[in-house]
């Protein structure tokens, strides 16, 4: 039972995780390694949200970090394209939020961002609409 037990917790640990993007192909956790990654969660009636997607385009637009966007309200699909282009985003949005996968807690406060650095360890999550300045005043850049 023991070995059991050792190789589901190893094969766990083994699993690539795939995230859904609401356009294009899935994107591998794993290929975001050296970069630091900001999960953001927004919803469209959130006025703090709208206010820093175009802070959050231009951190997206650096070499090293990547901005992932997560609708809050679960809008998919074309809605959701839709939506991400009404609102300018230009970051990569993603279909589901990948927070359970790593255990993180579902945010109670929009807009939140997780920052998750160049190990894939998160850093720290944010409340409230963050600034290109501030995120480069975590990381360092």
């Amino acid at each position: 039972m023991a070995v059991v037990l050792f190789l589901t917790a190893l094969l766990a640990g083994c699993q690539k995780v795939e995230l859904e993007r609401a356009e294009g192909p899935k994107l591998a956790w794993d290929d975001l390694r050296g970069q630091w990654v900001l999960v953001n969660y927004w919803a469209e009636w959130c006025k703090p949200c709208l206010e820093e997607i175009p802070e959050l385009n231009e951190l997206d637009k650096a070499p090293d970090i990547t901005v992932l966007g997560v609708n809050f309200d679960d809008v998919q699909g074309e809605a959701l394209v839709a939506l991400g282009k009404r609102m300018g985003i230009e970051y990569t949005m993603l279909v589901q939020d990948p927070g359970p996968e790593f255990g993180w807690k579902l945010p109670v406060a929009l807009p939140a961002t997780f920052v998750v650095n160049p190990d894939g360890d998160l850093l720290e999550a944010r409340f409230g609409p963050q600034t290109e300045e501030d995120i480069r005043a975590l990381i360092g850049g």
